[in-house]
């Protein structure tokens, strides 16, 4: 987290991408706090100790890896964020509930993690992960498992305006394809964890023959994203049913499509043209 104090709404997206690089317990004392949201203001810093089995200089440790200077300042910023309309909109789901509810939860979730990821996406990274589009010669899109879902998405977005790419979701030809590429490459890539081998490899091929890499992701401190020259991240809560995955593929969605929409922008009139083309070419193939 930035030394500068970040505003409220900030305070929870960046704590949640910065979890991945906690060990379990200080993950676990995140939680913790998070659950007793303004209940924290109460708490004295040997009492969370108590109530955590750990020291209170274990505490103060956390904080300071998470970008504080102790805890204060940690329990001052996650209580002011626990006040924010934004935090109640996420609900865990239960196999109790109704259809209404699910409908209610699944979908606030969701827009919670739209909220969360526009208070913390940078601007001048996604310009810069654009100019690195429009400027190659060939772009590569990779992602594996569900993550391939979002590659392909990205493949058909870019082919609308006129913008050929090589979307690989097989793991060996992701490694064969990246081996390949040069200095004038790109590589795009999804990974909701950052942890899956195959793309990791193919990043790492990637930057070792000179291409340019861009990670969507949602965990960046990941093993891949040391191979990342731009890293683009959402931040999603999710529940023990739907995991992480469901709130997070919409987070990334809103990403690629402000990705698209800026690589369109520079060279407008001709991605419209494009757009023209390929639509009308599709026609013919409706009832």
């Amino acid at each position: 987290m930035s030394t500068l104090k970040p505003h409220p709404n900030e305070i929870g997206p960046r704590i949640r991408l910065a979890m991945s690089g906690l060990t379990d317990k200080e993950q676990q004392i995140v939680r913790h706090c998070f659950a007793l949201g303004p209940h924290l203001e109460g708490l004295s810093i040997h009492e969370l100790a108590q109530q955590m089995d750990v020291s209170a200089a274990m505490i103060v440790k956390l904080a300071q890896r998470l970008g504080f200077s102790g805890f204060r300042e940690m329990k001052q910023a996650l209580v002011a964020y626990s006040r924010l309309p934004v935090v109640d909109l996420h609900a865990e789901l239960n196999p109790n509930d109704d259809a209404p509810t699910v409908m209610g939860k699944v979908f606030n979730t969701a827009v919670h993690a739209l909220q969360e990821t526009l208070a913390i996406l940078d601007p001048a990274k996604l310009m810069q992960a654009a100019d690195i589009l429009c400027s190659a010669s060939s772009i590569d899109i990779y992602g594996a498992g569900g993550s391939g879902a979002m590659a392909l998405d990205a493949h058909h977005k870019f082919l609308r305006i006129g913008i050929r790419t090589s979307v690989v979701t097989d793991s060996h030809l992701m490694v064969m394809s990246s081996s390949l590429l040069g200095p004038q490459s790109a590589v795009l890539g999804f990974s909701h964890s950052g942890k899956t081998i195959a793309v990791i490899q193919a990043f790492r091929l990637a930057r070792e023959r000179g291409a340019r890499t861009i990670l969507i992701t949602n965990t960046p401190s990941s093993p891949l994203s040391k191979y990342a020259d731009v890293i683009l991240a959402a931040v999603a809560q999710g529940s023990p049913i739907t995991g992480e995955n469901a709130a997070a593929r919409v987070a990334q969605l809103c990403i690629l499509d402000t990705l698209f929409v800026l690589v369109a922008q520079s060279a407008y009139e001709q991605s419209l043209h494009n757009l023209d083309a390929t639509i009308g070419s599709v026609v013919d193939l409706r009832i």
